[in-house]
């Protein structure tokens, strides 16, 4: 029997050097977006510069995505990717000295739209894992590298919280030295996955070629067919919940007393979580649901998740509540029962989003050319970027206001992603031969 694809891939290799480039960037990322509310909240801000602080890394984000995936389809995905990942190192930098410099607001600020000009790099690492891959394994494959990922979301923040004990430059620094040695990395063990021939035919081909705008203008104006509906399911989906994600550290300090010093602590929980369920849950539940099924089903617990966070609060009383059951229960216990909630509605975070984006991306895959993946990869993330652009803003707005208002709307958007996502199977399904 032919072993599958992703397997032959993740033994010859390039799988693993991949994850591991993906698993070390993500580390160094981490390692500063939890600390960002913390330092707002020093300088005397609120939910809505946090929401413009998350919403500025994906304005550059926005406005590079699609260029990154034109350059990555004519020159390959390696020269994009180390780039990309020099931009990640300098705004690291950025970031580690900010709080120390004359206008330090403005300087987180710049740390993120140049580490979001860098994350533009998203689609190109979902083109390297689609060029490699058959379409039956390219989820499996993307839940692997994503479990890479979510394993730098597990140990990144505890990095984070640990080394801002040594010093406001510490993360920062540590992020960009990261930085520095996955460039190293990936020069000398990440080989080119693009078909350079076909690059060259390309290139050389003096017809029209497929532009940005006009496949951004495409998506809107056909949002009826299957790759629009997958890219409009991917950004309201990843909207809803970096909005969330964003006001995540803010909900917790309000609510749960935590500090930066603990904030890395609950990352890790989700972190841990998702790689989990990414590396053993995965590819057998592809197996039993199928992509476009499971993907329905991923947006139904993370709507769930999210909406669960807008009722969960500790308990005011713990002695009072504790005499009311007539001491079954000493106060610390009582005390601590919402925490059991709040553990569950987090979980379900990673967990939905685990089973909802790979699978989403692996279908885009399928419904399109590859000498156009590349480009509406990017357009994929074009169309996050500009929800990750505006629902933290939205959401920290609302949180200003009342604070369950941003959990109950990203739970509303994300039930509506479901309907979006109704019949997909009949455009995913294998061609008979």
């Amino acid at each position: 029997m032919t072993e599958p694809a992703a397997q032959g891939w993740a033994r010859s290799g390039k799988l693993w050097v991949l994850m591991i480039t993906a698993f070390i960037d993500m580390v160094g990322l981490l390692m500063v977006i939890p600390l960002l509310p913390f330092y707002a909240k020093s300088l005397g801000q609120g939910g809505l510069i946090v929401g413009m602080l998350v919403s500025s890394f994906a304005v550059a984000q926005l406005l590079t995505a699609p260029m990154w995936g034109r350059m990555s389809d004519t020159y390959g995905r390696r020269p994009a990717l180390l780039v990309g990942l020099g931009a990640s190192a300098i705004a690291y930098v950025i970031f580690g000295f900010a709080l120390q410099l004359p206008h330090p607001l403005f300087f987180l600020f710049l740390s993120r739209l140049v580490q979001g000009a860098g994350g533009g790099t998203v689609s190109v690492i979902q083109a390297y894992v689609a060029d490699s891959t058959t379409p039956d394994e390219r989820a499996k494959a993307l839940g692997w590298l994503s479990a890479a990922t979510n394993a730098g979301v597990a140990i990144g923040p505890v990095l984070g919280s640990r080394t801002h004990m040594l010093g406001a430059q510490g993360p920062g620094l540590l992020a960009a030295g990261l930085c520095v040695l996955n460039m190293a990395f990936a020069w000398r063990f990440l080989h080119e996955s693009r078909d350079m021939r076909e690059a060259a035919a390309s290139k050389a081909d003096t017809g029209p070629r497929p532009r940005s705008r006009d496949a951004i203008v495409h998506v809107v104006s056909h949002s009826h067919e299957p790759a629009s509906r997958l890219i409009w399911i991917y950004a309201i989906a990843m909207g809803a919940f970096q909005g969330v994600t964003s006001m995540l550290a803010l909900y917790l300090a309000v609510r749960f007393k935590v500090t930066a010093e603990t904030i890395g602590y609950f990352f890790a929980y989700t972190g841990v979580i998702s790689v989990l369920t990414r590396a053993l849950i995965l590819g057998p539940m592809i197996d039993r649901y199928g992509e476009a099924r499971l993907s329905r089903i991923g947006s139904a617990l993370l709507a769930t998740g999210i909406a669960a966070l807008a009722f969960t609060r500790p308990i005011a009383d713990p002695a009072r509540v504790a005499a009311m059951l007539g001491g079954a229960l000493p106060p610390s216990a009582v005390a601590f029962l919402p925490y059991l909630p709040l553990a569950l509605a987090v979980a379900l975070l990673p967990l939905g989003t685990a089973f909802t984006f790979p699978c989403v991306t692996a279908m885009l895959s399928r419904v399109i050319a590859s000498r156009e993946r590349g480009l509406y990869m990017g357009v994929q993330q074009t169309f996050g970027g500009l929800a990750r652009v505006l629902f933290p803003v939205l959401f920290g707005f609302l949180f200003d206001r009342y604070l369950p208002l941003p959990f109950l709307l990203a739970a509303l958007l994300v039930v509506f992603t479901i309907w979006l996502g109704l019949g997909m199977e009949g455009y995913v399904k294998p061609k008979p031969v």
